[in-house]
């Protein structure tokens, strides 16, 4: 498994949740890791993307900048997605995935399996 996603939940509105994502050295090495999420319904859409080891660049989708902060662990492969102020219309199963970013958050080729943030009171 190359990205392997975790820390989905039930949450009140206002409150925070910590997303982990596992990934492969391999990937670690050569690829920028993000965040994608799907609502019911809806298209899935990038969240965030943090670019490889050598820059630590980051990028957010408007609807969650200033709320949801990406990163990656010192000492591990892992790569985070603290949601702070989760709202109800972030409920979605939210995917680690190789991103890039422009305009928008891309997937690169990469998906891990979702794990899913309900967002209710």
């Amino acid at each position: 498994v190359q990205l392997q996603a975790s820390g989905g939940g039930l949450v009140q509105p206002g409150g925070s949740l910590r997303l982990s994502c596992l990934v492969s050295d391999f990937l670690l090495s050569y690829y920028s890791i993000g965040w994608f999420r799907q609502a019911p319904g809806k298209e899935r859409e990038g969240v965030a993307c943090i670019t490889s080891r050598t820059a630590a660049g980051t990028f957010y989708a408007d609807a969650v900048k200033g709320r949801f902060t990406i990163s990656r662990g010192r000492a591990s492969n892992t790569v985070y997605l603290q949601m702070n102020n989760l709202k109800p219309e972030d409920t979605a199963v939210y995917y680690c995935a190789t991103c890039a970013y422009g305009d928008k958050v891309y997937n690169t080729g990469y998906w891990g399996r979702g794990t899913r943030v309900t967002v209710s009171s």
